[in-house]
């Protein structure tokens, strides 16, 4: 896909979230509508704002779209855009202004484009990978290089007694860890939030234990466009199929890698003694 094709598909997509963004300001405090797990919802707003955009989407552009609640086309080949309505969904319930639109393009598995839309923020940033990252149309300087002490990390949420994919008890010893070189963690319920301020340098870098790719998508090709570091927690690159995302400025990567694992070390012995209670 040409550049030029990618800068013409970033124009549309931000005419077309723009179209709803009063919509999205005007519904914040919406109930839950439709249970979808433990502790995980979605409020009619989410449905109704995903079959717009979806919409709009398919008929200005002819490209599929994926979305958090109703699915869409395979995204390992191919071209869609992979969408989620309302990303902070609690906080947007709640009536707390942390939540947006998310909104990315994907080309054979890699994030080309990444929206992410704040309405209630007044914020908007839009990146074509390659860079630069547009806060409200100015182009924004790459990312420096940092240092862990100097900055602030976003941290993914988590229950200490969960035993998911990333279980609580690690999530908490690497927070813990962390607190020790930085006493500069917050925690916005969001993850598109989090990775459009690592991508504009308001954060440092951002830890985030989701896997879905429309939690994901946007805000990785927003610090990669920024020039930003982006794996998984192990270090590995990160995919659409990756199981959590590590972005950070250059620099400040590095050594949140070299923390992580020594949590993840912590927790294999662990595991394997069988020892709680360290």
């Amino acid at each position: 896909m040409a550049v030029r094709d990618r800068n013409a598909l970033l124009a549309i997509a931000s005419e077309v979230l723009d179209s709803v963004a009063p919509r999205f300001a005007e519904g914040i405090g919406a109930p839950s509508a439709v249970q979808k797990g433990r502790g995980d919802f979605a409020t009619a707003l989410d449905l109704e704002l995903e079959r717009t955009l979806s919409e709009q989407l398919r008929e200005r552009t002819g490209i599929p779209v994926h979305g958090e609640e109703f699915g869409g086309p395979e995204l390992s080949s191919g071209t869609a855009w992979v969408l989620d309505p309302i990303d902070g969904t609690f906080n947007y319930s709640a009536a707390h202004p942390l939540s947006g639109m998310l909104l990315s393009l994907v080309d054979d598995g890699e994030p080309v484009l990444g929206l992410t839309w704040l309405p209630l923020l007044g914020r908007r940033y839009a990146a074509v990978v390659g860079g630069p990252v547009y806060l409200d149309g100015n182009p924004l300087p790459p990312l420096a290089h940092g240092k862990l002490s100097d900055v602030m990390i976003g941290f993914g949420t988590f229950n200490l007694d969960s035993h998911g994919r990333i279980p609580g008890r690690f999530r908490f010893d690497l927070l813990g860890a962390l607190s020790r070189l930085s006493g500069r963690m917050r925690m916005h319920g969001s993850t598109g939030i989090d990775l459009a301020f690592t991508a504009s340098g308001v954060l440092g870098g951002a830890v985030v234990f989701g896997h879905h790719p429309w939690d994901n998508a946007a805000g990785v090709a927003l610090v990669r466009a920024a020039g930003g570091v982006v794996t998984d927690l192990r270090g590995e690159p990160w995919t659409l199929a990756s199981g959590s995302v590590l972005a950070a400025a250059p620099g400040v990567h590095e050594e949140l890698l070299e923390l992580i694992d020594i949590a993840v070390d912590r927790e294999t012995a662990r595991r394997t003694t069988g020892d709680r209670t360290q």
